[in-house]
C-alpha cells in the first residue's frame, strides 16, 4: 500500500487500510456456522497534526496503525476488533479538550495509546489529572524528563534525560566539558531549557544555550571559534536541516548531538548534512537489529501493508500498540475502562518481543537508548 507523504493523505490511506481487515475480519466471523462476530473494542490515539509536530506524528502514527491492522488480522483482542481511532489535534488546549471529550463520550473506548507528539502527551497528562476520564494513557511519546507521571500514565520510552545521557556520556569521557544547546523554536526553548540544564548539570559539563529568534540556517553560520564542539540539539528533522545547512558553512568541525524526533534518513533526503556529523538518539531498537524479534516483525509488517522504510519513529508506534494490545489481552473478566486501568496500574514487566517495559520507583519505564549517527559522507552508521 502506498502512503503520500501528506499527514491527511496518510491519514486517509491508513482508515482505508484499517477499514479493509475489520470487513474482513467482520465477514469471515459472520458467515454461516461462525459464531456472531463480537462487538469491537477502541483504543484512541491522540495525533498532533500541528506544522511544528507532523513530521513526528505521522511517523509514529503509520507504526501504531500497522501494528493494529496486523493484530486484527489475527484475530484481534480475544476475538474482539480493535478499532483504532486516530484523533487528530492542532497542539491547542482546545483542540486537546475536544479530543479527550471525545474518548470520555465513546463508551467502546477503553483505553488512550500511543499520544504523540511530545508537547501534546505532556499536556494530556495534565489534563487527565485535572479534568479525567479515569483512563489509562498508555505508551505516550512522551520526552518530557521532569514531568511527574501519576497513576494514569503509563510511559514506557526513554525520556530525554536519558537519550541526553547516553549521547553524550562517551564524549564527556572523551574530555568535553562544554556544550552547547540549540533549540529548534521558541516553544521549544520555553518547553525544554531547563531540562536540558538541569541534565547537563547532573554530568557535569557547562551548557551554553543559544537564541531560539535567529533563523536557523543563520544561527549555523554565526558559530565561531568559541562554539562548543558538540552542539545539542532539540527540535525536528526539518529544522536540524536548516541548522546544518549553516553549520557546513563553518570550517571548524563539530558535531550535532540530536533526540529522538529527528528521522535521519529523512535529514539525509532533505541534503541537511555535507560536513557534520549527527548523533541522534533512539528510544527502541535498531531497526536492522533483525535479532530482536518485535523488529523482525515490525519489519515483516510495514513491508506487508505499507511501501515505506522502517524507521524508529514508526518502530516507537507499532511498540506502543503492541505493549497495549499485550496487557489488554492479558485481562481476566470483562474488557472495559476500569479493568484496563487497573491491569495497566499493576505495571508488571512486560517483554514485548524483545523490547523489555519494567517500571522504576518513578512510574517510568526509561532505560531502553540507541544511537545511530549520520556520517558527512551519507551513510547512517549504528
Amino acid at each position: 500500500m502506498s502512503i503520500s507523504f501528506s499527514f491527511l493523505s496518510r491519514r486517509a490511506a491508513l482508515q482505508s487500510a484499517a477499514a479493509a481487515v475489520l470487513a474482513t475480519t467482520s465477514a469471515a466471523w459472520s458467515q454461516p456456522g461462525r459464531p456472531a462476530p463480537r462487538a469491537p473494542v477502541a483504543v484512541a490515539q491522540i495525533v498532533d497534526a500541528s506544522n511544528e509536530q507532523q513530521d513526528v506524528s505521522r511517523d509514529f502514527l503509520v507504526g501504531s496503525r500497522a501494528a493494529w491492522l496486523d493484530i486484527n488480522s489475527r484475530g484481534g483482542i480475544r476475538g474482539r476488533p480493535v478499532q483504532h481511532l486516530a484523533i487528530e489535534v492542532d497542539g491547542t488546549p482546545a483542540s486537546l479538550r475536544a479530543a479527550v471529550q471525545a474518548v470520555r463520550d465513546n463508551p467502546a473506548c477503553v483505553a488512550l495509546s500511543g499520544t504523540v507528539s511530545d508537547p501534546v502527551a505532556t499536556q494530556l497528562v495534565e489534563l487527565l489529572r485535572k479534568e479525567g476520564p479515569n483512563i489509562a494513557h498508555v505508551a505516550p511519546w512522551l520526552q518530557n524528563s521532569l514531568l511527574e507521571i501519576d497513576e494514569r500514565t503509563f510511559p514506557i520510552f526513554a525520556a530525554r534525560q536519558q537519550q541526553i545521557s547516553h549521547a553524550l556520556k562517551s564524549l564527556s569521557a572523551l574530555g568535553v566539558r562544554e556544550v552547547g544547546a540549540v533549540f529548534a523554536s521558541a516553544r521549544d526553548r520555553e518547553l525544554y531549557a531547563e531540562d536540558a540544564s538541569r541534565i547537563a548539570g547532573d554530568m557535569k559539563l557547562a551548557l551554553r544555550s543559544y537564541p531560539a529568534n535567529v533563523p536557523l540556517a543563520r544561527l549555523g553560520q554565526q558559530m565561531d571559534q568559541g562554539t562548543p564542539a558538540v552542539l545539542l540539539f532539540i527540535g525536528g528533522s526539518p529544522e536540524l536541516v536548516q541548522f546544518t545547512q549553516g553549520l557546513d558553512k563553518q570550517a571548524r568541525q563539530r558535531y550535532v548531538v540530536a533526540l529522538a524526533d529527528v528521522n535521519l534518513q529523512t535529514v539525509l533526503q532533505m541534503g541537511g548534512v555535507r560536513s557534520t556529523p549527527v548523533i541522534a538518539t533512539q528510544a527502541v531498537p535498531m531497526v536492522t537489529a533483525a535479532s530482536v524479534p518485535i523488529v523482525r516483525r515490525y519489519r515483516e509488517v510495514m513491508a506487508r501493508l505499507f511501501d515505506e522504510p522502517p524507521v524508529a519513529l514508526s518502530l516507537a508506534g507499532f511498540i506502543a500498540a503492541q505493549y497495549t494490545y499485550d496487557v489488554l489481552a492479558d485481562i481476566d473478566g470483562a474488557l472495559t475502562r476500569a479493568s484496563a486501568l487497573a491491569a495497566f496500574q499493576k505495571r508488571s514487566a512486560v517483554d514485548v518481543g524483545g523490547y523489555r517495559v519494567r517500571f522504576d520507583a518513578d512510574r517510568r519505564s526509561a532505560t531502553y537508548v540507541t544511537q545511530s549517527m549520520l556520517t558527512p559522507d551519507g551513510r547512517v552508521v549504528g
